[in-house]
């Protein structure tokens, strides 16, 4: 019997992208990824839609750090049943808020029955600032990330957290230029760098899974709202996507358990990445490290600038998602990428140029005018 088709969906937060940089757009993209595979290894970026969600048996949640590592070979997946999630709240929102924040936990344990454990408030406010690289991804700070350690510390070890969902609170400018172009489908998310650096810092300290939620004030309503960023117009809060994603999200292991469920690198067949954003150290370690086809999608265009060509890995070339979920199907199915292409076929007057191992294409140079589009 084989082993189960495995694949990385990953769209890194942050960065603009065209599908999966607002909120919860790439999920119809995980969604027809996960139909085509036996197993789908993504992260929150993908996955969380504020109050909206969509639930897929074969999904596995990872936080981006996490991610990383078992990229690196470094920690394994193990998946589990369900896992008892911890909130931890910034000191500094506002108690109104919080009851906001709160009663969604409530309707998430009433609604889906998820098993959530008290809620632990940090002793000083955490302090989180944004900023913008000089490539336009988004980034930020927290003034008091040991506040942070020791909430999330009592989560674990006094109320038997398995997994941590942080509610930070982020400043509010509704005036703010990039808050009015991300609303309006344009643009860098401004919160999702910071949101990156709280949950790496717990997973790397903790080694447990962890997600963020901003807590926000509402926004001014405005009818012109793209409806990629529209998930979150919703509400008070973006929490219950995250209750979700965490109350079934795989454990980390060092070492491969005696029951031999754990999920590691070399049991990954693909990664899907945008064409643009190949300069991550977990793509990075994927392409070096492990078997699996790295597939890059050119319709996804990101801030970044770092294509397969510029770190020397070789990949697989796609127009578009359903070109990428056409390749998957064809690799699952035990078959040679090359017998969809004509670019194999030897013509007179045509010189092919290899560019990896998996795929040809027409060298243009060589072409009569008015011949060489690209055949998908």
């Amino acid at each position: 019997m084989s082993s189960p088709y495995t694949v990385v969906l990953i769209v890194p937060t942050g960065i603009g992208a065209a599908m999966g940089g607002f909120a919860g757009d790439a999920l119809p993209i995980a969604r027809a990824v996960a139909a085509s595979c036996d197993r789908l290894i993504t992260h929150p970026n993908v996955m969380n839609g504020a109050q909206l969600y969509w639930s897929m048996p074969n999904a596995l949640y990872v936080e981006g750090y996490a991610l990383d590592r078992f990229a690196a070979g470094a920690w394994g997946l193990q998946p589990v049943r369900r896992n008892q999630v911890g909130i931890v709240f910034d000191r500094s929102i506002p108690d109104d808020l919080r009851v906001r924040h709160l009663q969604a936990a409530d309707a998430a344990r009433a609604t889906l029955g998820l098993d959530l454990v008290d809620y632990v408030v940090t002793d000083q406010p955490l302090g989180v600032e944004l900023r913008t690289a000089a490539s336009g991804a988004s980034w930020g700070t927290i003034e008091q990330p040991d506040s942070l350690l020791r909430a999330v510390d009592k989560s674990i070890s006094v109320a038997g957290a398995e997994a941590i969902a942080v509610i930070a609170r982020f400043p509010d400018d509704p005036g703010a230029t990039i808050l009015h172009d991300y609303r309006h489908g344009v643009g860098v998310d401004p919160l999702a760098g910071a949101e990156a650096v709280i949950s790496h810092l717990v997973v790397r300290t903790f080694k447990v899974p962890c997600a963020h939620a901003p807590a926000l004030s509402p926004l001014p309503i405005d009818p012109e709202i793209s409806p990629r960023s529209a998930a979150e117009e919703l509400g008070y809060t973006f929490l219950p996507c995250v209750l979700v994603g965490l109350s079934r999200a795989p454990q980390f292991i060092a070492t491969p358990t005696a029951s031999g469920t754990g999920i590691w690198q070399d049991e990954v067949d693909a990664v899907i990445i945008p064409e643009s954003a190949c300069g991550g150290s977990g793509l990075l370690n994927f392409a070096r490290s492990s078997r699996a086809k790295i597939i890059t999608v050119a319709e996804n265009q990101t801030r970044m600038a770092v294509t397969p060509k510029d770190v020397r890995i070789q990949s697989i070339g796609v127009r578009s998602y359903l070109e990428a979920i056409g390749v998957i199907t064809v690799d699952r199915a035990g078959m040679s990428l090359d017998e969809f292409s004509t670019a194999n076929r030897s013509t007179p007057g045509v010189s092919l140029t290899l560019v990896d191992s998996r795929s040809l294409i027409v060298d243009r140079e060589h072409l009569p005018r008015g011949i060489g589009d690209p055949t998908y």
